[in-house]
């Protein structure tokens, strides 16, 4: 299994910027995904995930502001940021999980496989 993560950037306060997480390897519709960030000297936080039918549950911090999709027949979840601020900055990783009790979690400790990161700058 492999994910590998495009986009991010730096943009300034107010901006949007896409992030998107391709994956290989297995039957992506059968796993559920989801989005974390870690910002430097903070610890990782679950930010989006969306379930294998395309429920999905956000941070309040990013309610109203992101949007995560995906889309199984190009195995790709897809996460879009709007008014992005410097409170958003940080590494963002994709993660998938296959456990049947869990259809979608911030939880960290719910995924198997991890992305490799992309950054994310929301500053001036």
């Amino acid at each position: 299994v492999q994910l590998v993560e495009s986009g991010g950037g730096s943009v300034q306060p107010g901006g949007s910027l896409n992030v998107s997480c391709t994956a290989s390897g297995y039957t992506y519709s059968s796993y559920f995904a989801g989005w974390f960030r870690r910002a430097p000297g903070k610890e990782r936080e679950g930010v989006a995930s969306i379930s294998r039918d395309g429920r999905i549950r956000y941070a309040e911090s990013v309610k109203g502001r992101f949007i995560n999709s995906r889309d199984n027949a190009k195995n790709t979840v897809y996460l879009r940021m709007d008014s992005l601020q410097p409170d958003d900055s940080g590494v963002y990783y994709c993660a998938i999980g296959g456990r049947r009790e869990i259809s979608r979690s911030l939880n960290a400790n719910a995924y198997e496989y991890w992305g490799q990161g992309t950054q994310v700058t929301g500053s001036s």
